[in-house]
């Protein structure tokens, strides 16, 4: 026979499992992706601090470190050959439909293109938002519907090229400061 007590016992118990269960897909639910394209939530390196930004070259990835060991995974185009960069920056500006004009390097190799791109511009290759880096030039942005297809490849002068709806996903977490981390 099963006594009283240890049928409010199971009850507290499954109630209690039950509290915890939606606790843990509530905050996993705090960090999922809020965009289709932003691949997902995945493990990630525990000696990574939240909040930091980790580009891999090699893998043609950007992590944004949500909570110590995960990481929301999102596919972006990367440095071309000659371009690469490594090493750390931050975050140093946070721009909405940024204004665009080319870099001196890109402007010698493509003197076709005009002097300025109003920012909203479909022609606009920083795409929705952009986020700008303390390195000379160089930021993480969205990109053009021509260029789409270039995520996913070593394409830009320098810049981390993602799609408009994971970089508008992207500039809605980060702060200015969050440190960035390009890996080869």
């Amino acid at each position: 026979m099963i006594s009283f007590t240890y049928l409010r016992r199971a009850a507290r118990s499954r109630a209690m499992a039950a509290f915890c269960a939606a606790a843990l897909v509530s905050s996993l639910a705090a960090v999922a992706p809020q965009s289709a394209q932003a691949r997902g939530v995945v493990a990630f390196s525990p000696n990574v601090q939240p909040g930091t930004i980790v580009i891999s070259a090699h893998q043609r990835r950007l992590f944004l470190v949500v909570q110590q060991g995960m990481a929301i995974s999102y596919p972006v185009a990367v440095p071309k050959s000659g371009k690469e960069w490594s090493g750390y920056a931050a975050v140093q500006g946070k721009y909405v439909n940024p204004d665009w004009v080319p870099p001196a390097v890109v402007k010698a190799d493509h003197p076709e293109l005009p002097n300025f791109i109003r920012g909203g511009s479909p022609h606009n290759p920083m795409g929705v938002r952009a986020i700008t880096l303390t390195r000379n030039e160089v930021a993480i942005h969205g990109t053009t519907a021509r260029m789409r297809a270039s995520i996913g490849s070593a394409a830009s002068y320098g810049c981390i090229r993602m799609l408009n709806e994971d970089v508008a996903d992207l500039y809605d977490r980060v702060s200015v400061g969050s440190p960035v981390i390009m890996q080869p």
